[in-house]
C-alpha cells in the first residue's frame, strides 16, 4: 500500500476548492473537521511523508501523531486485537463512552472488517488486509502499515482548531442517587423528531446522568406502541397524540402513558411526488390522491386533515389517506403506490435529495411551533421507577435544550445521521436541522425554524390534539367523543406532565413558561384551549366536515 494511494483525497480537496471558488486557502474551513486551520496540510503531509517507512514513522512521532512506546504493544497483540485496538482508537478517540456505540456499529456493519471499511474506505480495509498478513511480512513493511494506520487515526481524530471533539455542556455532572433501574432501552423510530433520545446516546447525555440508555430503533409506530404495551421497552420516542389515543384505548387497548416533554416543534412537511408537478397549488388540488402519514394517531394525520379540510375536501371520502412507515415512504412515492405524504424529515428533504419529490408546504406554516414527537414512558414503569424516570426526563430536555442553540446543530448532524441511528447523508441531516435547503423546485430557502427543540407540553396542546380526535373519530365509533367530551382538561392534564417538565426545565437552567394554556394561532383560526367544543363546531360550520 504506497503512501500514493492517498491521491484520491488530495483530489476530492481540489474538486471542494473549485467548488468554493477563489477563497484563500486560510479562509477555508476543513474538509476533514469544520476548523478554520491550513486544512490542505492533511493531505500534503500524507503525500509528502518519506518513502522509507521507518523515517515515515519517524516523522509521525516528531509530529506527535504516533508515540514510540506503541510499537511494544504492537508486538504484544495478536491480529485481531491489533485490528480491533486501532479501531476504538480511531472511532471512539480515546473516548471510553463512546466504545460501545462502536461495538453495536461493528455489529451492524456485518464484522469489524466492514465496520472499518465503511468508516474510512478502502485504504483502510487494504491496511488491515496487509496487516494480517504480519507473520509473513517483513519489519519495514509491518512498520509502513502501522505508519498509515497511525496516519487514519490522526485524520479521524482531527478537530476544529486542534481540540478535543465537542461535547455536551456539563458531563461533569454528580450522578443521582437512588436510581432504581440503569439499564435502560428506549425505543425510537429513525426520523429527525426524535433527535433529543438519539443525539443523547452520542453525546453523552444519558450517562451524565448515571444511565446506560440504549436507543433501539424501531420499524413503525405500531411496532413501538405494541412494544410498549409488552413491557419490551422502558421508554419511548412517541407522536404526540399517541399517549392521549393508548391511554383512552383509541386504536388499542387501553393502556396508560405519560407525555413527559416535547421532542420537537415543527420539523414536517407535505410532499409530493415530482409527477404531480405544476399540479398542486393548495388543498384543493390533492382530491383523489393516495397519501400517507406515518401513523393514524399522529400530528402528521390530524394537521393534514386540518389542511384539506380547508380546501373543501372530505379526507375521509375525497382522497385516501393510509399508514405508512417513515423509513418506506421514499420508495411508496417512487413505486406509485402513494402520491404525496406528509412526514417527518428527514424523509421529505430524502426525496428531493433523491429527486422523487418536493416539498409542497412546511408544516410550520400550518402551525408555527407546533408539536410533534414526545418521549412517553408509562404510568406502570414510572411507578416503579421515578427516579431513574426523572433523570432520564431530565437528560432529554437538556439535549433538547442543546439542539435548540443552531450553532451545535451541524455537530448533532453529523452525531445522528451515522447508519445506528438515522442512516442518512448527514448533508440531508443538516439541511433539516439548519434550515438551509433545497425545495425540489429549483428554490433554496432559508428556514431557521423549520424544526425546533422546545421540550415544554403545553396543556394547549393536549386540548388541540384532543379536539382533532373527537372531530375525525378515526376509529368511527364515537368513542373518542365519549371519552374526551366535557373531560379535555383533565385528560390532558392526566397525561401530559407539564409541571414536572417545567420543574427539571428550571434545574437545568431553562427559562420554561409559567402558564399551561395559551391560544393557539394556526394558519386558518386560532384555539382557544378553553371551549375546544366551540372551536370543532366552528371548524364543521366553516367548513362542512
Amino acid at each position: 500500500m504506497a503512501v500514493a494511494s492517498f491521491n484520491g483525497p488530495s483530489q476530492q480537496w481540489d474538486n471542494l476548492t473549485s467548488q468554493r471558488g477563489n477563497l484563500s486557502e486560510l479562509e477555508l474551513l476543513c474538509a476533514i473537521c469544520g476548523g478554520s486551520h491550513m486544512s490542505r496540510d492533511h493531505w500534503q503531509y500524507m503525500e509528502t511523508l518519506p518513502s522509507d517507512p521507518v523515517d515515515m514513522v519517524d516523522d509521525l512521532i516528531k509530529m506527535g501523531l504516533y508515540k514510540p512506546d506503541s510499537f511494544d504493544l504492537a508486538d504484544t497483540l495478536s491480529q485481531t486485537e491489533l485490528r480491533k485496538q486501532l479501531f476504538l482508537k480511531t472511532v471512539s478517540k480515546g473516548d471510553p463512552k463512546r466504545e460501545r456505540l462502536v461495538n453495536d456499529l461493528i455489529k451492524l456493519a456485518g464484522g469489524l472488517d466492514q465496520a472499518f471499511a465503511a468508516a474510512f474506505g478502502p485504504q483502510a480495509g487494504r491496511f488491515f488486509s496487509d496487516a494480517q498478513r504480519i507473520s509473513s511480512v517483513t519489519r519495514r513493511e509491518f512498520l509502513r502499515n502501522v505508519a498509515v494506520g497511525a496516519a487514519l487515526v490522526s485524520l479521524a481524530s482531527c478537530t476544529p482548531g486542534g481540540s478535543d471533539a465537542p461535547t455536551a455542556p456539563g458531563d461533569s455532572a454528580d450522578v443521582p442517587e437512588n436510581l432504581e433501574k440503569t439499564d435502560l432501552k428506549i425505543g425510537f423510530i429513525p426520523i429527525t423528531c426524535a433527535t433529543p433520545i438519539i443525539m443523547s446516546e452520542p453525546l453523552g447525555f444519558y450517562k451524565k446522568y448515571g444511565l446506560n440508555a440504549e436507543v433501539v430503533k424501531m420499524p413503525s409506530w405500531g411496532a413501538v406502541r405494541d412494544s410498549a404495551i409488552a413491557g419490551e421497552l422502558d421508554a419511548y420516542h412517541m407522536l404526540a397524540p399517541m399517549p392521549i389515543a393508548m391511554t383512552l384505548g383509541l386504536g388499542s387497548a387501553s393502556f396508560g402513558v405519560k407525555l413527559a416533554s416535547i421532542e420537537n416543534i415543527n420539523g414536517q412537511a407535505i410532499t409530493v411526488a415530482n409527477r404531480h408537478k405544476g399540479k398542486v397549488n393548495g388543498p384543493a388540488d390533492f382530491k383523489g390522491f393516495v397519501m400517507g402519514v406515518p401513523f393514524p394517531y399522529s400530528m402528521h394525520n390530524l394537521l393534514l386533515r386540518y389542511y384539506l379540510a380547508t380546501g373543501g375536501l372530505d379526507p375521509d371520502v375525497d382522497v385516501k389517506i393510509r399508514p405508512v412507515p417513515p423509513p418506506d415512504s421514499i420508495a411508496q412515492i417512487v413505486s406509485g403506490d402513494i402520491d404525496a405524504y406528509l412526514m417527518p424529515d428527514p424523509f421529505n428533504q430524502r426525496a428531493v435529495f433523491e429527486e422523487v419529490g418536493f416539498i409542497h408546504k412546511l408544516t410550520k406554516d400550518l402551525w408555527p411551533n407546533h408539536p410533534c414527537c414526545a418521549f412517553a414512558a408509562s404510568d406502570q414503569w414510572i411507578d416503579a421507577n421515578p427516579n431513574t424516570f426523572r433523570a432520564l426526563n431530565k437528560s432529554i430536555i437538556e439535549a433538547a435544550g442543546y439542539a435548540s442553540d443552531p450553532a451545535n446543530r451541524p455537530e448533532i448532524a453529523k452525531a445522528i445521521s451515522e447508519r445506528a441511528f438515522l442512516n442518512q447523508p448527514t448533508e440531508v441531516v443538516e439541511a433539516v436541522l439548519t434550515g438551509n435547503f433545497d425545495d425540489g423546485n429549483g428554490n433554496r430557502l432559508e428556514v431557521p425554524d423549520r424544526i425546533g427543540f422546545d421540550p415544554y407540553p403545553w396543556q394547549s396542546f393536549a386540548n388541540w390534539i384532543s379536539s382533532q380526535l373527537v372531530r375525525w373519530d378515526l376509529q368511527g365509533d364515537g368513542k373518542a367523543k365519549t371519552a374526551i367530551e366535557g373531560k379535555y382538561d383533565e385528560v390532558g392534564q392526566d397525561i401530559f406532565l407539564t409541571d414536572l417538565a417545567r420543574e427539571l426545565a428550571t434545574e437545568l437552567g431553562q427559562s420554561p413558561p409559567e402558564e399551561i394554556y395559551k391560544t393557539e394561532k394556526l394558519a386558518f383560526d386560532d384555539f382557544d384551549p378553553a371551549d375546544p367544543s366551540q372551536y370543532i363546531q366552528d371548524q364543521i360550520d366553516k367548513y362542512g366536515v
